[in-house]
């Protein structure tokens, strides 16, 4: 599915994350309540800016990436939840 908002603006390219889930069970099994689950720190990309001249983005579409817990802004679209964020604030992609 193609993702159909391109972000942009600023001195830095802007990146659309989709967080992963959050942790339902810890390793040992423990069921953890909705008010004790801490934000996702990793997504995959599904949008990248490409407005900043002479600077290619670092990262790509589909990348797996990790990111500061109160990085981004928290954005709802067609029912699923999505992070805008400056390129910076992407700590590393996983490999």
């Amino acid at each position: 599915m193609a993702f159909n908002i391109k972000p942009i603006g600023g001195t830095q390219n802007r990146i659309i994350i989709e967080p992963a889930p959050a942790e339902t069970r810890t390793a040992a099994g423990i069921i953890i309540p909705d008010t004790a689950k801490e934000k996702p720190q990793k997504g995959i990309v599904v949008a990248v800016g490409d407005d900043i001249k002479d600077e290619t983005p670092t990262v790509n579409v589909g990348d797996t990436v990790i990111f500061g817990k109160f990085a981004g802004t928290e954005l709802k679209w067609e029912g699923k939840d999505y992070l805008i964020m400056k390129e910076n604030e992407i700590f590393g992609i996983l490999q």
